[in-house]
């Protein structure tokens, strides 16, 4: 055990991340890139696959050079990743056919309305947890075979494979063209609306639906077993990748929400709370998602509610990025502080149209409630509780969902440092929220989920004997207020409905 580490890969939505842990579960060292976000047109986002491909190389040559370790030092390596972004490439040049299509991107508007016909959007919920949506994979495979020229040939002719970010870095790291492993766990392929919830298998009909050849689809794994080995051309060789989970599910995973209803909400590009739900799935009447929460080797998959919000972080960015009011996003607090509250100003970041519990991509972003009285100031207050608020709405399905009132929140990622966010969080949640020791839960999850499957750890004991508080922080607003603010966000979010039509994109 001693000197002994594990890696995890964390490929993200604005950056990929290395981090090595200890047995303790503290971070050792890390590397960090960011990649470029792409915007062809309105509504349109995009990553460049190659690009995120040689970031993977280069954070992982960070955290060994930083740790002063090399690859014989680590037992494993996980990879934790953004979900639902499609990578598309040829199998026998890894080259990619088309820039990655990115999960808060709503150019498959039409083909989501197209295969929705007279059965709604709900039409393949029973079989794969999720409504039809812009934000899920498969309509973004049958966009790029519908738009790529020669790539639906190609499909066909099985020479193109499909992937989230997870199985574009597995394939890369083991060997690419030359034996690279085609895989993904249950969790990435719970969020493509092609696998079967409970066969855990690719559901022939839906892929034919949207001529989408099995042929191009990984093999589906569990989210701790040895998928491959790193491959000779890296700086991993010979070390087993063992470890697969989704960004979100990988950060309940590391926060140790094992327990049926145990939620964690990880605050990051976008915003996502996950309620272990058990070894059986649960139909959500109020907007939220039905996802696969992990599986152990062969152990029963366990289930999750999921309330997915689509701009949080993505929004503090804009601000430094598009208007320039911060220079860099830890700005925002101090900003944000300057004011005693929002001065009647809310934010609804409906950039990708409204995820959880709304689900309406005809919505687009707008700030309500502006005098003359607004300064800079109300303006970040507003887009830090834009964040908080739809995070509310989220609890409010759940709880409706579980029957079983929320009663402490987990929180993770890297907005919850804002300590004015975080306690606006639990003033209008009206429970305390708990920020662990190490907030990088994404990454220890998926750390956790790679060292369980060699050994390293024993199982989900470790990661609980490992789990400690950090800070907490209790709500102090009164029920009259939090009602009041609820009622005015709520107001606020109708005001972005019905924007997109024939002539508005």
């Amino acid at each position: 055990m001693q000197n002994k580490y594990v890696m995890a890969i964390d490929q993200g939505t604005t950056s990929t991340r290395a981090i090595i842990f200890d047995h303790s579960g503290a971070i050792v060292s890390s590397g960090q890139v960011e990649h470029e976000q792409i915007f062809p047109q309105a509504g349109w986002v995009e990553h460049n696959p190659v690009e995120i491909a040689e970031n993977t190389r280069v954070v992982i040559g960070k955290a060994l050079s930083n740790a002063n370790i090399n690859r014989h030092q680590l037992a494993a390596i996980g990879i934790t990743n953004q979900r639902e972004t499609t990578f598309v490439w040829d199998k026998n040049t890894g080259e990619p056919v088309y820039n990655a299509i990115v999960w808060q991107d709503t150019r498959t508007a039409k083909i989501v309305r197209e295969l929705a016909g007279d059965d709604g959007l709900d039409k393949y919920k029973d079989i794969c947890g999720l409504g039809l949506s812009t934000y899920f994979s498969g309509p973004k495979i049958k966009w790029i075979l519908d738009n790529v020229p020669g790539a639906r040939e190609k499909a066909e002719a099985g020479d193109l494979l499909f992937g989230n970010a997870d199985t574009w870095v597995l394939w890369n790291l083991t060997g690419g063209p030359d034996g690279g492993v085609h895989a993904t766990d249950v969790t990435n392929a719970s969020r493509t609306m092609l696998m079967d919830l409970r066969k855990l298998e690719w559901h022939e009909q839906i892929c034919a639906d949207m001529g989408i050849p099995l042929s191009m689809l990984p093999k589906i794994a569990s989210s701790a077993e040895i998928y491959g080995y790193g491959a000779k051309n890296t700086l991993i060789i010979d070390t087993p990748i063992a470890g697969i989970l989704g960004d979100q599910q990988a950060a309940t995973f590391g926060q140790g929400c094992f327990e049926k209803g145990m939620a964690k909400n990880t605050y990051g590009t976008g915003c996502f709370m996950l309620m272990n739900t058990g070894t059986e799935p649960v139909a959500s009447k109020n907007g939220l998602l039905t996802t696969l929460c992990y599986q152990i080797g062969n152990q029963k998959p366990v289930y999750a509610l999921e309330g997915s919000i689509a701009v949080a972080g993505s929004l503090v960015q804009w601000l430094r990025d598009n208007l320039g009011l911060i220079a860099n996003s830890a700005e925002i607090q101090e900003l944000a502080s300057s004011v005693p509250d929002n001065g009647g100003v809310y934010f609804v970041p409906a950039f990708s149209g409204l995820f959880a519990p709304y689900w309406r991509d005809d919505a687009r972003g707008a700030i309500v409630g502006l005098t003359r009285f607004n300064n800079k100031g109300h303006i970040a207050r507003a887009v830090n509780e834009a964040t908080a608020f739809q995070a509310a709405e989220v609890v409010e399905a759940m709880n409706r969902d579980s029957g079983v009132p929320l009663t402490e929140l987990r929180v993770d990622g890297g907005m919850t440092r804002d300590d004015m966010l975080m306690q606006f969080q639990a003033d209008i949640l009206g429970v305390d929220v708990v920020r662990p020791e190490v907030a990088e839960t994404t990454a220890l999850g998926a750390a956790y989920a790679a060292g369980i499957a060699v050994g390293f750890w024993d199982g989900e004991q470790d990661v609980l004997d490992n789990w400690r508080e950090g800070k907490r922080w209790t709500p102090n607003m009164e029920p009259a207020e939090r009602e009041r603010q609820l009622r005015l966000w709520k107001k606020a979010v109708t005001r972005t409905f019905d924007w997109v039509d024939d002539d508005v994109r």
